[in-house]
């Protein structure tokens, strides 16, 4: 039987090597521009990143260790028999152990508290509302099922103001800047997530929580809703564009505030002809 031990030898292999050849690939690991080693567009994206890399790598240790143990002694020990045809090791049980109740659960218990002292500063940027950006807001984001809508401000750069502009899954800011917006759900909870840059947060109904991120990466990108929030939650997919300079949004800004001029006066002389 010691067959089994070739097999589970060779499945331990090819699991290594998925996880060494994972962060180095752009279709194994989460989204990232073709070329680009950070695999992310966004500077807390790479913190994450790293931090998926450091458990990565102590889960592999961990794995490797497990399984070097296993296929050596299930190697070691299968078909061994003595002249007589009995096991030349007769297997032994024994029941409980303090000693090794105490080894298995101190190890894991250090590693776990090493994870959660090594991200608190990456979470704290990220979550903290102390460490939110003194901006003012790019957008207000409302889900609901099934679909984003955003609120920008218009010409007086003031949000909830008469002249505020509104996009459907179509979700702008500008490179380089942090930009934050306050998120809301208008029905059940929903999940923002903006897998390029490794963000992700609950929208929950009835709260405004603020979210911040940045790109350093002009281009289009895509947002989901990281929540099953219901059976048309498939459709709430959004394009994200990252405009090159504060310039180019404006002029986006000012082409949708014209169509949003031109679609209330069709609507208003539709109902003087009536």
């Amino acid at each position: 039987m010691r067959y089994w031990s070739v097999v589970f030898a060779l499945a331990a292999i090819f699991s290594v090597g998925a996880f060494v050849y994972a962060p180095l690939s752009g279709d194994w690991w989460l989204p990232n521009p073709s070329g680009d080693m950070h695999h992310s567009v966004s500077s807390f994206g790479r913190e994450i990143d790293s931090l998926f890399v450091i458990i990565l790598v102590i889960t592999g240790v961990v794995f490797i260790g497990t399984q070097v143990v296993l296929v050596w002694e299930a190697y070691r020990f299968a078909d061994r028999v003595d002249d007589a045809g009995r096991p030349v090791r007769q297997a032994r049980y024994f029941h409980g152990s303090q000693r090794l109740e105490v080894i298995w659960t101190i190890i894991p218990a250090a590693i776990l508290v090493f994870i959660a002292l090594y991200q608190m500063g990456t979470w704290a940027n990220i979550k903290f509302r102390s460490a939110a950006p003194k901006v003012q807001p790019t957008a207000e984001v409302t889900a609901r099922q099934f679909q984003w809508i955003f609120r920008y401000p218009g010409p007086d750069r003031k949000l909830y103001t008469p002249d505020d502009l509104y996009t459907v899954n179509d979700f702008h800011f500008v490179k380089d800047r942090m930009t934050l917006i306050n998120l809301r759900s208008s029905d059940v909870i929903h999940s923002f997530f903006l897998p390029h840059m490794r963000i992700k947060q609950d929208a929950v109904p009835g709260m405004i929580i603020p979210v911040w991120f940045d790109s350093d990466t002009a281009g289009h990108f895509e947002l989901v809703c990281a929540e099953l929030c219901g059976w048309g939650h498939y459709k709430m997919r959004g394009n994200v564009t990252v405009h090159a300079s504060d310039e180019e949004f404006a002029k986006w800004q000012a082409d949708l505030l014209a169509e949003q001029n031109r679609s209330q006066l069709s609507m208003a002389t539709d109902n003087q002809g009536r």
